[in-house]
C-alpha cells in the first residue's frame, strides 16, 4: 500500500462536529447608570431571536474585546460609553457557535445623552433583570447584577 494511503481515515460529519472552529470573540457592554442597565431585545434575523441582550457583538480582526464593546454600544444604541472593568469572561457553546464572551462594566460618557430609549434598548432596574429571558451564556452575569 502506498504510504500516502496509510493515514488516519478522513473525518466523518460526526468527527467534524467535534472539531469546531475557534470561538467567536464577543465584546459585551454592561452599561450601568443609577442601578439600571441598558438592555435590548434580539431581532428576528439574529440567533436566539426575542431574547434580552446587552449591547455588544463580534470583535473585528485585531480589535480588543474592550474596544468592541464600546464600538458596538455606540452602533447599537447611539450611546458613548467608557469601560470600567472586565466583570466576567466566559466561553460557551451554543448549537450555532462557540463564543468567548467578555462582559465589561461600562458607564455613559455623557449623561446628557441618557434617555429612556436607545434604538430599542431601554434602562432596566437590576432587580428586574432576572424576569427577562437572556441567552443561557448570560445567566451568571445576570445573577451577579441582580444581587448587587
Amino acid at each position: 500500500m502506498p504510504s500516502w494511503l496509510a493515514h488516519e481515515p478522513l473525518p466523518t460529519s460526526d468527527d467534524q462536529a467535534m472539531t469546531s472552529s475557534p470561538p467567536k470573540r464577543i465584546g459585551i457592554a454592561i452599561v450601568e447608570h443609577d442601578g439600571r442597565y441598558l438592555v435590548g431585545t434580539r431581532g428576528p434575523e439574529s440567533p436566539l431571536p426575542g431574547y434580552a441582550e446587552f449591547p455588544g457583538g463580534k470583535c473585528e480582526p485585531g480589535e480588543t474585546a474592550e474596544a468592541c464593546a464600546v464600538r458596538e454600544t455606540r452602533e447599537e444604541t447611539g450611546l458613548a460609553v467608557e469601560v470600567g472593568r472586565l466583570m466576567l469572561r466566559r466561553e460557551y457553546t451554543y448549537p450555532h457557535a462557540t463564543v468567548d464572551l467578555h462582559f465589561f462594566l461600562c458607564h455613559p460618557v455623557n449623561l446628557l445623552s441618557l434617555r429612556d430609549d436607545h434604538q430599542g434598548f431601554r434602562w432596566i432596574a437590576a432587580r428586574e433583570l432576572q424576569a427577562l429571558k437572556f441567552p443561557e451564556a448570560n445567566e451568571p452575569i445576570v445573577e451577579m447584577l441582580s444581587s448587587r
